[in-house]
């Protein structure tokens, strides 16, 4: 299974569709379960993140500094850690970043690079490269 956990909620409809849009497109290939979380202070939404991890999952968090990947680059890891782990768990942290210890949890720190985006879009942006990747590995065409 895929799981997208996103701290904060989406207030606008257009980003909602998009979001359920991808889901829906995802959900053709894999189990996907995207959950969202309050946001608050840091410490409260690790809390959170925390008590929705497993310890088997394979842990990716959405960081500026972490690894920038093509799509082709995604995909490949996609395939290979649901095939070693299964389970993949994405975290998309609040406007105050990823509480420390989810971060020490984290087999992989993945970024779509130095930009900020606002979160519903980012949301959007994240389960659009996950689609794209199952189009890659499906040998479909959809990447260009």
């Amino acid at each position: 299974m895929i799981k997208v956990i996103c701290v904060g909620k989406i207030k606008e409809e257009y980003l909602s569709k998009l979001i359920s849009d991808y889901e829906k497109r995802i959900s053709k290939y894999h189990k996907v379960d995207i959950l969202e979380l309050k946001d608050s202070d840091i410490k409260s939404e690790g809390d959170l993140i925390l008590k929705n991890i497993k310890s088997s999952d394979f842990l990716v968090t959405m960081e500026i500094g972490g690894t920038n990947l093509s799509s082709l680059e995604l995909s490949k890891n996609i395939d290979e850690w649901l095939m070693k782990y299964g389970n993949i768990t994405f975290v998309i942290g609040g406007s105050n970043g990823i509480d420390e210890r989810v971060l020490a949890l984290a087999k992989y720190r993945l970024s779509f690079g130095n930009n900020t985006f606002p979160h519903g879009l980012f949301r959007g942006v994240l389960l659009e490269q996950i689609y794209r990747s199952f189009k890659i590995l499906n040998n479909e065409t959809y990447h260009k």
